[in-house]
């Protein structure tokens, strides 16, 4: 019989968060999963200073979770407050001239920075429980109205995949993995 190695467990990421419920209005289910995917993300980002938020742990990626918390809160700005809501605000990390430097330009507190993203997550889970998810958002510029439920699964699905990364780049800053 072959005998496996222990190996050392990693530390888990465990996030306080309740499951999506199983079924519900469509207001809730997009609304709930969007959460959690949010809450997971934050997950990925506790408990750690600086230095290892700014870290691009997986090279040759230029990833690095404050890249990603700077991406994020740049998504939700602009899916539900300019893009929905018709907020004159300006664009976080992004110019025409510099379109990636959400990930490439690393300046600032990144502990700052998720303090904008907590911000920009209740802003947008403002303008969301005020709103139909059949309204139609206020941008006729970038491809015409777009209908808030629409929008929702969008952010879904960007929280999704970039959770992928985070976890990807959490477990090699300290090995914690998990939620």
């Amino acid at each position: 019989m072959t005998r496996i190695p222990e190996r050392n467990l990693s530390p888990r990421i465990d996030a306080d968060r309740p499951s999506p419920p199983p079924h519900g209005s469509e207001r809730e289910v997009l609304t709930t999963h969007l959460d959690w995917h949010r809450t997971t993300f934050e997950a990925k980002c506790a408990g750690l200073a600086a230095e290892p938020l700014s870290r691009r742990a997986v090279p040759p990626s230029t990833l690095s979770l404050h890249g990603l918390i700077r991406h994020l809160a740049g998504g939700e700005r602009w899916w539900l407050r300019i893009r929905f809501a018709g907020e004159e605000v300006p664009m976080l990390h992004y110019s025409d001239d510099d379109p990636d430097q959400d990930f490439e330009d690393l300046s600032g507190d990144p502990v700052e920075a998720l303090a904008r993203w907590r911000a920009e997550v209740e802003r947008s889970r403002e303008i969301t429980a005020a709103s139909s998810l059949d309204d139609l958002g206020a941008d006729a510029v970038h491809g015409g109205p777009t209908q808030l439920r629409v929008i929702l699964v969008k952010l879904i699905g960007e929280y999704a995949r970039h959770n992928g990364h985070a976890d990807l780049l959490r477990e090699r800053i300290d090995g914690a993995t998990g939620y």
